[in-house]
């Protein structure tokens, strides 16, 4: 049997993404989502993990990329990752596109208004759909999942979550105040970036238990 195996250019760049760089601060911020991964590690149940923003169209989807992917590179078991918003509208295409450039194999599955698409980041795994849908939609988990908040206007603008065990704030700027400038493309992926170095880090923190050894994933 084929083992599942990333796809090559996406493996360099998460290899060349250096964790280091995620500052104390930052990793104050990212500690409970760390914790509330490793509980559930530790009692071998499910991790449902919610990303959630407004329009559900660029922070929402590249953290919950970001974070399925870094959950198989670091072979970290019952990993779900969702996204939803506060409202529904489309995922960027600068988001697909900055995805593509990282090493992802994307195909659009419906061409509409809302478009649906395949986010493959391993050869045999099943692949990420992406679409924007809002936070309570059928797609998404409605009970026993971590709410992670990704802009500061859905954190606020949501002040109860329905079936969210953990209410967790992980805000990033949103690069859509650089659409239609020169530093566009630049900027968001410098966004990417900065993402997939925090869920690196994240996951690089789970610790698993393996014939009685506990084994914490460096790379």
């Amino acid at each position: 049997m084929a083992l599942s195996t990333l796809n090559s250019k996406l493996e360099n760049y998460i290899e060349s993404i250096d964790v280091k760089t995620v500052s104390i601060e930052r990793r104050k911020l990212l500690a409970p989502l760390i914790a509330f991964i490793q509980q559930n590690v530790n009692t071998n149940q499910d991790n449902r993990l919610h990303f959630i923003c407004t329009h559900n169209s660029r922070r929402s989807h590249l953290t919950q990329v970001w974070a399925q992917t870094m959950a198989f590179y670091f072979k970290i078991k019952n990993i779900d990752a969702y996204s939803g918003g506060t409202e529904s509208t489309a995922v960027f295409p600068l988001i697909i596109e900055t995805l593509r450039n990282s090493g992802f194999e994307i195909s659009a599955i419906a061409n509409t208004e809302n478009p649906i698409y395949s986010i493959k980041f391993a050869n045999n795994a099943k692949p990420i759909i992406g679409f924007s849908k809002k936070l309570d939609a059928t797609f998404n988990p409605k009970s026993e999942f971590a709410a992670i908040m990704t802009c500061s206007q859905a954190d606020g603008g949501c002040p109860f979550i329905s079936g969210a065990s953990a209410r967790i704030p992980i805000t990033y700027d949103d690069p859509k105040a650089f659409d239609d400038t020169p530093l566009q493309s630049a900027k968001y992926q410098e966004s990417s970036l900065l993402i997939a170095t925090e869920m690196k880090y994240v996951f690089s923190q789970i610790t698993t238990i393996r014939h009685d050894k506990a084994t914490k994933f460096s790379r």
